[in-house]
């Protein structure tokens, strides 16, 4: 068995840091277009629309019942070369990787838009035609602002669980945490042994869990409004 090596392990860090700030940024990205996406979709099948409403189902379903690492490819090898192929790669992989992520993730997110929106009380939506609210002003003005601080621990949640699978992308070269690791530490190092993957894993725990901590204040804290 091979020896265990500090000086690998904190070798590592220069490498994690270098691909940290691409992880948050796709995170981030990613989770923008997740809550966009997923409130437009949320407010369009609450709407009913025939039709749309069934198409939106199919969609949701369906991607919620593929792994996200196909979709990744489907986007870059199928997806990209047509509409991309003008774009830097960088730009391309950037667009890929927050597409994906952010359509993933937008699936999720209606549903949990859907059930805020749903429990916002009747008589809310009785008093809004009551007052001959126009539709706009009645999602706007009294269904949205009670519906969404219902649902972000769940979509805190999501941008949690994004933030972890971000590494999925470093199978089309993102630049992220892991693909720092297995590519430019594993080059200069020599392979990239356990102790540059506890390291890795160690990060991910150090950003992931102090959030998590956060979301479940946040909960408790909707909780008693």
């Amino acid at each position: 068995m091979q020896k265990w090596r500090w000086d690998r392990f904190f070798e590592a860090f220069p490498y994690i840091w270098d691909g940290l700030r691409v992880t948050v940024e796709f995170t981030l990205l990613g989770s923008l277009v997740a809550y966009t996406l997923g409130l437009l979709f949320a407010v369009l099948r609450r709407l009913r629309i025939p039709v749309v409403d069934q198409i939106l189902w199919a969609f949701i379903e369906f991607v919620r019942s593929t792994p996200l690492l196909v979709q990744i490819f489907v986007l870059y090898w199928l997806v990209r070369p047509e509409l991309l192929s003008g774009l830097p790669t960088d730009v391309q992989r950037l667009v890929v990787g927050v597409t994906a992520l952010g359509v993933h993730y937008a699936c999720y997110t209606s549903e949990v838009y859907r059930a805020g929106i749903e429990a916002v009380p009747q008589a809310q939506w009785e008093a809004a035609r009551a007052l001959n609210l126009p539709r706009t002003r009645t999602w706007t003005d009294v269904v949205l602002p009670q519906a969404i601080p219902r649902v972000l621990p769940a979509l805190g949640n999501y941008t949690i669980a994004m933030f972890k699978e971000v590494p999925l992308l470093s199978a089309i070269v993102v630049l992220d945490m892991v693909y720092q690791v297995k590519t430019e530490y594993a080059a200069d190092i020599g392979g990239a042994g356990p102790e540059a993957w506890l390291a890795v894993g160690l990060t991910f725990f150090a950003l992931s869990y102090p959030c998590s901590l956060l979301v479940r204040k946040l909960a408790q804290r909707v909780g008693t409004l």
